[in-house]
C-alpha cells in the first residue's frame, strides 16, 4: 500500500505526491546545479576543462559524506542481555504495532527519540535512539509511548513514496536554512512545503494514536509533554552549562542528576513549555515535521493501552558506565563509536582548546550540584549590563528601562532593538519580529534583575536568574512580564514594578 495513510477519501494521488517530490529536489538542488551548469559553462565556452573539477569533486564529496555518515551510528549500544528491562519493552511494544523488523536499540547524550534505517554489518537494520535524559525521567509506560510511536511511525512511512517524501521535505527546509537573509528560493519552496506538510502530520498523528493504543493516552500525553520539556530544557540550561564550563576547561560530572532536578522544577517546566509553544507557533515556510504539541494532544484518541506498565522510570543494569559514556560524549572526550581515543576533539562550547606547550590538556571534571546557586542560574541572552544603557543612551538602569518602555508603547521598540543587535537586519523578515523581541527583553530583563536584586528580592529557583519572590511571597517572572509588555505594546505592568521596587529616580 504505497501511501503515507490511507483514510478513505482522503487517501492521497500517488501521481500527485511524486510530483510534489520531483519538484521539492528540484527546488532544493536549484541552485548547486545552476552552479554546476555555469562551471561547464566556463569549461565549454572558454575551453577551460580545469573548470569541471569543482562540480567532480563536489559530487565527490557529497558522496563520501553520505558513505561516511551510514557506517557512523550515533549512540551507545545496548545489548539486550545487558539492559533486559529495556529490551523487554522494546519487544513488547514491536509486538502490539506489528514491528518486525531487525532492530538495533542506542543510547544517545541528548534527549531525543528517533528511529532510522542502517546498514550494519552488510545487512539493512532499523536502529532505535533513546536519550539518557528520557530514559531517566520517563515511567516505562511513558518510555512505552515514545517508543510505540518511533515503531508506528515507520510502519506508517514505510513505503517508496513515503520515504521520498520526508527526505524531499527535508533537502527543501535545510535549503532554506542555509540562504540566510535572502532566500530566492521562498516563493517556490514554501508552497511546496505547505502541501506536503499534511501529509507528514497525518503519519505523525496516527503514529501519536498507535502509540495510545499500546502504552495509554494519558501516559501518551505526559510522553509527549515531557519530551519537549526535556528538548526545550537541553537546549535553553543544559546547553549553556557545558558552553560555560568549557570556557572554564571544566565539564560536569553530574550533568544528568543536575539535569533531572532542573526537570523538576514547575518554573523551568512552565518557561519550557512556553519556549516550545512559540517555537511551534514560527513556522513560515511550513518546514515542521510535527504538528504542534497542543493538537497532537487534543489528537489522541481514548484508550487504557495494551498492558499494565510500570509507573516507575526503567532500571538500568549499565547506569553507571551509560552516563559516564554519555557525560564524556557531551563534553568531547571520546570519539562519536564511544571507544575513546579521540584526545584532539574539542569540548562542546569551547572555542580555542587550551593547550600547554603543544599538548591538550583534557578539562577536569566539577560538580554541578556542588555549585553556588548564582553560578548555575542561566542567563538572559544578551546578558550586559551595559547594553541597554548604551543602546537608549541613558546613565542609569532605571532611565534606560523608562525609555526602552516608552520604545514599547510608541511602537518604536524594533528600531531599539537593531541598536542592541545589529545582526538582526541580517535575519529572515518572517523571523525577525520574534527574534528582535527576544533581544529587547533580555536586555530589559537584565536591568530588571539588577534592580529587583538590589532591592532585596530572593530567587524563586535555583536554576532561572529571572524568576524572583517578592517580599511579600508572590512569584514573578520577569522574562514572562517583560514578553507580555512588548507583545501588547501596554509597558505599564512594568512601570508599576519599578514604582513598587522603591526606585528613586524619576520615569521618563
Amino acid at each position: 500500500m504505497d501511501t503515507l495513510i490511507v483514510h478513505g477519501s482522503d487517501r492521497p494521488s500517488a501521481v500527485r505526491e511524486w510530483l510534489l517530490i520531483m519538484a521539492m529536489f528540484a527546488v532544493a538542488w536549484l541552485p548547486l546545479v545552476c552552479l554546476a551548469l555555469a562551471f561547464l559553462a566556463v569549461a565549454f565556452v572558454w575551453h577551460l576543462p580545469q573548470a569541471i573539477l569543482p562540480p567532480l569533486m563536489w559530487v565527490m564529496m557529497g558522496v563520501l559524506r553520505r558513505y561516511g555518515d551510514r557506517e557512523a551510528l550515533p549512540g551507545r549500544a545496548v545489548q539486550p542481555g545487558e539492559e533486559p528491562e529495556l529490551a523487554a519493552v522494546v519487544r513488547a511494544v514491536a509486538e502490539q504495532v506489528g514491528f518486525r523488523e531487525h532492530l538495533l536499540v542506542r543510547i544517545t547524550p541528548d534527549p531525543e527519540a528517533a528511529m532510522g534505517r542502517a546498514k550494519v554489518s552488510g545487512a539493512r537494520s532499523y536502529v532505535l535512539l533513546l536519550g539518557l535524559p528520557l530514559l531517566r525521567s520517563l515511567t516505562v509506560g511513558q518510555l512505552a509511548a515514545v517508543i510505540g510511536h518511533e515503531l508506528a511511525h515507520r510502519q506508517h512511512i514505510n513505503n517508496r513514496r513515503a520515504s521520498w517524501l520526508l527526505d524531499a521535505r527535508c533537502a527543501l527546509a535545510q535549503r532554506l536554512e542555509g540562504q540566510g537573509r535572502f532566500r530566492p528560493l521562498t516563493p517556490l519552496a514554501r508552497p511546496l512545503l505547505r502541501a506536503s506538510q499534511q501529509r507528514v502530520w497525518q503519519a505523525e498523528l496516527a503514529a501519536d494514536a498507535d502509540a495510545a493504543r499500546v502504552a495509554g493516552s494519558d501516559n501518551t500525553t505526559e510522553a509527549l509533554e515531557l519530551l519537549h520539556a526535556s528538548v526545550a530544557t537541553f537546549d535553553g540550561i543544559g546547553e549553556r552549562w557545558l558552553a560555560e564550563l568549557a570556557e572554564e576547561h571544566t565539564y560536569p560530572e553530574d550533568f544528568y542528576d543536575a539535569f533531572d532536578a532542573v526537570l523538576r522544577d514547575p518554573f523551568v517546566r512552565r518557561r519550557s513549555a512556553g519556549v516550545v509553544a512559540e517555537q511551534e507557533a514560527l513556522d513560515p515556510y511550513h518546514a515542521a515535521g510535527h504538528p504542534p504539541l497542543g493538537q497532537r494532544v487534543a489528537a489522541l484518541p481514548p484508550a487504557e493501552g495494551s498492558r499494565s506498565w510500570e509507573n516507575e522510570p526503567l532500571t538500568l543494569h549499565a547506569a553507571a558506565a551509560i552516563e559516564q559514556w554519555c557525560v564524556r560524549q557531551l563534553a568531547g572526550l571520546d570519539g562519536p563509536g564511544g571507544h575513546g581515543g579521540t584526545k584532539d576533539k574539542v569540548p562542546r562550547g569551547t572555542k580555542r582548546p587550551p593547550r600547554r606547550g603543544h599538548r591538550y590538556e583534557p578539562p577536569e571534571p566539577v560538580r554541578l550540584l556542588d555549585r553556588d546557586m548564582g553560578q548555575l542560574h542561566v542567563r538572559l541572552d544578551g546578558g550586559d549590563e551595559l547594553a541597554l544603557l548604551t543602546a537608549t543612551r541613558c546613565e542609569t538602569p532605571v532611565q534606560a528601562l523608562s525609555a526602552a518602555l516608552e520604545a514599547v508603547r510608541d511602537g518604536r521598540w524594533p528600531r531599539l532593538a537593531r541598536r542592541l543587535e545589529p545582526a538582526l537586519r541580517w535575519v529572515p523578515a518572517a523571523e525577525r519580529p520574534p527574534a528582535a523581541r527576544d533581544v529587547l527583553v533580555a536586555a530589559m530583563g537584565t536591568a530588571l534583575v539588577a534592580l529587583l536584586r538590589g532591592a532585596g528580592w530572593d530567587y524563586a529557583s535555583p536554576w532561572m536568574s529571572t524568576v524572583f519572590t517578592a517580599q511579600d511571597g508572590r512569584v514573578l517572572d520577569v522574562h514572562e512580564l517583560l514578553a507580555v509588555a512588548v507583545d501588547s505594546s501596554d509597558p505599564e505592568p512594568v512601570r508599576a514594578l519599578l514604582e513598587t521596587i522603591g526606585t528613586q529616580e524619576v520615569l521618563l
